[in-house]
């Protein structure tokens, strides 16, 4: 059993219940039905009639409003712990533990919980604990949301991906543990005026498209892929986190319940996110991680807008298109631009379709060849995939993408014909001048 949560008000501790701004704690009351305006005023006429009626000796605090709700059974003591650890008084929110975790303090705090760098005590190692809002957990929408996280984070194992390690319900209290990750993400990088050159953004992409290729051999989509969510460690190595808005690909169920519902972040979103369709698949993580690489590049968004609604629509708008990176940092090989725009193009047909696809254009530009894939006409692309009707024994199996060594034999195939074809070109070439000059000639 977790540690009971101690009253914190005491003589060396007066604000421990009393520190609270009570206008804003009345209408967080209210406005969570807790308690009616009527049961406030009376709970702060009782208060009032106790300090007359007993006079509060030198040293010793009065008792607070939360106080004085719990003895009326307006409140229950664990709805008052759970009001000072929102509003973050006293030393309420320090006593709680969980079983088998040292928490060693605060890491930060997103909009869904707050998350503590903690001991995992049997095994001796640091480990983060997102903890759920008090305030959320008492919807249990929330608290679905926040279970299918964990769920689904433990569905994943990869290298470059922030693992799940365990996951659980203390007094009232939901927490999801995870690898612990000391680094700073990219957005942290962004907002320094950091750059980053392109090879760095290469190994750095590839290695989060490998963390996609993962999650989508278990049939998962991140849907917020962004630099907030890059971490890259002190070690050298890239971790993508927040599975907050997960998703598995193949539920129906789930997809129609968010239909209409544009879910991700509006700089990174993809067109068919910003739209609300349910048959959201990897193709969305790939525009995010393309939108990302730009601002990375670039020092800037592919679209900004002056509301959310703006920058969304411009992903979306097909007269709307981004300036090619290359041209905004001509440091920049064009190679890396026509990777981008295949990565956001607005149409996912056009797009990169597999993480795999994706791979195999880093890994040309990291050898400082040309990309393989990008750039191509969509008809180019699926004759490059499938084979012309007399090479299809350079084609991949129906029903799967072409493997690295596949697109590289079939790549070196076409090239190969190229060149027979313009060597008989240029050879006839010359062959019908040497005619035309024997004609006049003679």
């Amino acid at each position: 059993m977790a540690t009971p949560v101690e009253s914190t008000t005491t003589a060396k501790d007066p604000k421990g219940f009393s520190g609270l701004d009570e206008s804003q704690l009345e209408k967080s009351l209210i406005r969570r039905g807790l308690a009616t305006a009527a049961e406030i005023e009376a709970c702060k006429s009782r208060r009032t009639h106790m300090a007359a009626k007993e006079p509060v000796k030198e040293g010793t605090p009065s008792k607070s409003l939360l106080e004085i709700m719990v003895e009326s059974k307006v409140l229950t003591r664990s709805q008052m712990v759970r009001l000072l650890q929102e509003a973050g008084g006293g030393e309420a929110s320090k006593k709680f533990q969980i079983p088998g975790y040292q928490v060693i303090g605060k890491i930060g705090k997103g909009s869904m919980g707050v998350v503590y760098k903690a001991k995992q005590m049997s095994v001796d190692r640091v480990v983060a604990i997102k903890i759920l809002l008090d305030s959320l957990a008492q919807n249990r929408e929330f608290i679905k949301r926040f279970e299918r996280e964990a769920k689904i984070a433990a569905r994943l194992s990869h290298n470059n991906i922030v693992n799940a390690i365990d996951a659980g319900e203390v007094d009232g209290h939901y927490f999801f543990v995870m690898e612990y990750v000391e680094g700073e993400t990219i957005k942290d990088r962004l907002d320094k005026n950091k750059t980053f050159d392109e090879k760095e953004c290469l190994r750095i992409v590839t290695a989060v498209a490998e963390a996609l290729k993962h999650a989508h051999s278990r049939g998962l989509i991140h849907r917020d892929v962004k630099p907030e969510n890059i971490i890259l460690t002190h070690d050298g190595n890239v971790k993508l986190a927040d599975l907050g808005l997960a998703r598995i690909t193949d539920d129906e169920k789930w997809g129609l319940s968010e239909a209409g519902m544009a879910i991700g972040t509006p700089y990174y979103i993809s067109p068919e996110q910003v739209r609300g369709q349910t048959n959201i698949d990897i193709r969305a993580d790939i525009y995010s991680l393309g939108a990302t690489l730009y601002h990375m590049v670039t020092g800037r968004v592919p679209y900004g807008g002056e509301t959310p609604n703006d920058v969304m629509r411009k992903h979306v708008d097909p007269k709307v298109n981004i300036v090619p990176p290359d041209h905004l940092n001509t440091s920049l090989s064009a190679g890396l631009g026509m990777v981008v725009e295949t990565m956001m193009a607005k149409n996912r047909e056009q797009r990169y379709q597999t993480p795999d696809d994706l791979i195999l254009d880093l890994k040309c530009l990291m050898r400082d060849e040309s990309p393989m894939i990008a750039g191509q006409k969509p008809e180019s692309l699926e004759a490059l995939a499938e084979g012309d009707s007399d090479d299809t024994e350079y084609a991949a199996p129906r029903g799967r993408a072409a493997t690295e060594d596949e697109m590289v034999e079939m790549a070196s195939y076409v090239n190969n014909r190229n060149l027979i074809i313009a060597t008989m070109a240029t050879i006839l070439a010359v062959s019908l001048v040497t005619n035309v000059l024997f004609v006049v000639g003679h």
